[in-house]
């Protein structure tokens, strides 16, 4: 598959990913049923991976978006950019942080110390993908999709360039 200037090949079908989806959703169902927890997702790449996840969680629950930066083109920036702003009600609330990827957790850690500095009850963070080789522990992911290579990927939300996030299927960047 090629999009823009880079190949990418297969490398996660939507039936895998649908599959983990519907288990994570009884794990998170299970740990917050009783709760009332805040699903704050992060966009823009996590729709896909919370449009899935919620139709597993038996309970209704408070959604809501913030969107933060960190990636120029195929690379990551270092640094988090708030685009749009965490808005509603944070003090005493469960929060689960719905993102796409994790690789260094950069972004896990500045969001979860901006809620626990609004007074939330917890954060825990839910992530359809972590690589574990660049990720520095600075934050502990809760719920885990699949643990992947530290291998530029696009497909099922995430981007290359703005392209590609309608794929059903994860795609690697071709070596």
């Amino acid at each position: 598959m090629k999009i823009k200037d880079k190949e990418f090949a297969l490398y996660l079908t939507e039936d895998k990913l649908n599959k983990r989806c519907k288990e994570l959703g009884g794990q998170i169902t299970a740990d917050y049923k009783d709760k009332d927890p805040l699903f704050l997702s992060v966009l823009n790449g996590s729709f896909m991976f919370l449009s899935d996840l919620i139709r597993h969680v038996e309970f209704t629950m408070e959604i809501n978006f913030i969107k933060l930066a960190s990636y120029l083109k195929d690379k990551s920036s270092g640094a988090v950019q708030e685009i749009i702003g965490i808005t509603g009600e944070i003090e005493g609330r469960h929060i689960l942080v719905i993102e796409d990827i994790v690789d260094t957790g950069t972004t896990c850690k500045y969001l979860s110390g901006k809620l626990m500095e609004k007074k939330a009850a917890s954060v825990s963070i839910a992530a359809m993908f972590l690589k574990p080789d660049v990720f520095l522990n600075q934050y502990p992911v809760k719920y885990v999709g699949f643990e992947i290579p530290n291998q530029f990927v696009v497909g099922y939300g995430l981007d290359y360039d703005g392209y590609g996030r309608n794929l059903r299927d994860l795609y690697q960047l071709k070596q």
